[in-house]
């Protein structure tokens, strides 16, 4: 069975399956930095103003690394109340970053740049493509996702979930132009040769892809 076929597991929507594992510490997503892709990606972006908003934001290191390249307009959301708490408490003082308990799939607002990092491998699959159409909503025109994706498949039965190139096509090609999705050349060792670096660009739409 592969993974567009599993039956929807209502847990891995939850609120409180996050906050858990938030709480007993459960977070091996988290390496402890951005990615270099994302350091990589961050330091050649021009617009220092740009709206910018990372969901399932988890510890948002890549927020840090904003901040520090000199980014004004941060938006971090996590639906996770433990991780928030966190968050608001790390980033007091620093009023270019926006801390927000929130869904994404509910989620308003208006962005240039939306940063993908282990967040569309923990929603389970049958989710992407509405992924793909809430990013759509919430980027302004020629707005774009960058960040990595997985590029492998996992045997276990909670995310992360994984996937591959054509499968990422299928999802996000009605909604974005795929400018970049490649192998990434420079992911942390344990993740080598299992990633790829994206940059999807907001096609201009006439109507909504069914």
């Amino acid at each position: 069975m592969s993974e567009n076929e599993r039956p929807q597991d209502l847990r891995f929507h939850s609120q409180n399956f996050w906050n858990t594992r938030w709480q007993q510490g459960e977070t091996g997503w988290d390496i402890g930095y951005p990615a270099p892709a994302i350091q990589e990606y961050i330091r050649q972006y021009r617009n220092k103003n740009a709206p910018v908003l990372i969901p399932g934001c988890g510890n948002a290191y890549e927020a840090e690394y904003l901040l520090n390249q000199g980014f004004k307009n941060i938006k971090l959301i996590d639906i996770a109340p433990e991780a928030v708490k966190r968050l608001q408490q790390k980033f007091a003082g620093n009023p270019e970053i926006h801390v927000e308990c929130a869904d994404y799939f509910q989620h308003k607002g208006q962005y240039e740049l939306i940063i993908e990092q282990t967040f569309f491998c923990a929603i389970a699959p049958e989710r992407r493509k509405e992924y793909a159409a809430q990013a759509y909503a919430l980027l302004k025109e020629k707005g774009k996702i960058a960040g990595v994706l997985f590029n492998r498949f996992f045997d276990q039965d909670g995310p992360p979930f994984g996937g591959n190139p054509v499968e990422y096509a299928s999802v996000f090609g009605p909604y974005f132009d795929i400018k970049i999705m490649k192998e990434c050349y420079n992911s942390i060792p344990p993740r080598a040769g299992a990633e790829l670096f994206i940059i999807f660009e907001k096609k201009q739409l006439r109507s909504m892809p069914q």
